[in-house]
């Protein structure tokens, strides 16, 4: 067990050399948690000002202190979002985490797509909040059940049993994608020029049959937010709505895999990933709200 003594002079910098360490995973578990950088950004700085405002004493494991009440403000934060969801229309696309391509470690960009690919988000914001909570964190950070059990108020063996429900939903609706990093690029540029030509038939050849398109624009004013099904349908939403903005389309890593950042005048205004499978597109995921954008540097790109 890690015990932090909090000394008069030293706990200052102490508390915040150790937060620091820890703000990476915290804020790691915080977006695979709300699939929002900005409120996981929140619910990170809401747990270093809980632990700022601690009683004197000790703190055994501060890790898994910060690690606890991360996961309680997250928990806090999906249930008043459900609540606000059930009078909402139309699907919900996370907020992505952009990056130049080429320029990553090849292995940790295929291991953020494995573990936080927007397919994937969109799947754990189906889940209850308190079965999300327990898949992520023993899934994904191998937090012990005991440990969860009293943030969902549970029983160790029914956490246990909220994360098997949780492994089991994600492994039946995420789609596999094909490994071929480059491959997978090569099938997204092509869907982007058959868009940008207005090119029907090929935009048919780049699509899955059953490919389907979410579009979250938010509460913004104009088209609603809408999901779109069957490879019909998707060329010609392609054809009529995303000829026009494809000039300014740029490639970028959305999430790990290879995705589009649409910036005209330069300033981003969505980005899309796609899982591609067997040389398709079998899913894209369209975040066209740019207040929810507004993390995306496109100097980075």
């Amino acid at each position: 067990m890690i015990s932090l003594m909090m000394h008069p002079v030293e706990e200052p910098e102490i508390l915040a050399e150790r937060f620091e360490a820890s703000r990476p995973r915290l804020e790691a578990v915080a977006y695979r948690m709300l699939g929002s950088v900005a409120e996981a950004e929140d619910a990170v700085q809401e747990s270093w000002l809980r632990l700022s405002r601690s009683e004197e004493g000790a703190i055994e494991d501060l890790q898994r202190w910060l690690t606890t009440v991360v996961a309680r403000v997250c928990l806090d934060q999906l249930r008043a979002r459900r609540a606000r969801r059930e009078e909402a229309f139309g699907p919900w696309v996370p907020e992505p985490v952009v990056a130049a391509e080429g320029e990553g470690d090849p292995a940790h960009e295929a291991e953020l797509a494995d573990s936080v690919g927007l397919a994937l988000l969109v799947v754990l914001e189906t889940l209850p909040p308190a079965e999300r909570l327990a898949f992520v964190l023993h899934d994904m950070f191998a937090v012990p059940f005991d440990e969860i059990a009293p943030i969902v108020d549970r029983s160790p063996d029914a956490a246990r049993q909220l994360a098997s429900r949780g492994r089991r939903r994600v492994r039946g609706s995420v789609p596999d994608a094909d490994p071929d990093r480059a491959r997978r690029r090569e099938v997204i540029d092509a869907f982007v020029a058959a868009a940008r030509e207005g090119d029907f038939e090929a935009l048919l050849a780049v699509l899955d049959p059953d490919v389907v398109f979410r579009i979250d624009r938010g509460d913004l004013p104009g088209p609603p937010s809408r999901e779109l099904r069957g490879a019909q349908v998707v060329a010609e939403n392609a054809v009529t709505f995303g000829a026009p903005f494809a000039p300014f389309m740029r490639p970028a890593l959305v999430n790990g895999s290879p995705g589009v950042v649409v910036a005209p005048g330069g300033t981003p205004t969505s980005v899309a990933g796609f899982v591609v499978r067997d040389g398709r597109i079998v899913e894209i995921d369209l975040l066209a709200d740019p207040r929810r954008l507004r993390h995306v540097d496109l100097a980075a790109l």
